[in-house]
């Protein structure tokens, strides 16, 4: 991006936090072609917290809106929801989750960060998955992050349809496509 004048650059660095208020400041002083220190300047102009606070608020407004899971009950952290449509989880792979030799998550921590992330979307007060089809693309190692995200394709009548894409440094880890039920009313089996 070309340099722009202060107040252009304020302006558009509001858009870009509101775009994606995940963005750390160097990637931001890349985007704008300006140093570390001139977007830390021009947050603090405009009032705009550091990347914690920022994320510590988005995920707050996001476990505002679960609907078909108690906060408990989502595996890793919720950083975006937008329950019928789009949402965003991550967790880092911490020693309790690798397998002993291979030092890699076992598939079940990925799969269950993507199922609860799926079970999150669903716009109702309960919600079961029917069915996945799955991939799983290359390991996640121990101190690695995946980023979770999963987004509704199609809704008809209590069916959901979704996709679910988690990455570990922008590579993808695992792939899946869900179909999931959505109830309303406690469920009588």
């Amino acid at each position: 991006m070309t340099r722009h004048h202060k107040q252009e650059r304020h302006q558009a660095l509001l858009e870009e936090i509101e775009k994606n208020p995940f963005s750390t400041d160097e990637e931001l002083a890349k985007h704008f072609s300006v140093s570390v220190s001139t977007i830390r300047l021009d947050r603090t102009d405009l009032g705009i917290p550091e990347l914690r606070e920022r994320t510590r608020a988005v995920a707050h407004e996001a476990y505002g809106t679960l609907k078909s899971l108690e906060e408990q009950e989502v595996i890793g952290r919720l950083m975006e929801l937008k329950v019928g449509d789009f949402g965003r989880s991550e967790m880092l792979i911490e020693e309790n989750m690798v397998l002993d030799k291979a030092r890699v998550a076992r598939g079940h921590h990925l799969f269950a960060q993507a199922n609860s992330l799926a079970i999150a979307l669903v716009d109702a007060e309960m919600a079961v998955t029917g069915s996945v089809e799955l991939k799983f693309l290359r390991p996640a190692h121990l101190g690695q992050t995946v980023i979770t995200q999963g987004r509704v394709l199609k809704r008809k009548g209590n069916k959901y349809w979704v996709d679910i894409v988690a990455q570990v440094e922008q590579e993808d880890v695992l792939t899946g496509h869900w179909i999931l039920f959505g109830f309303d009313a406690e469920i009588n089996l």
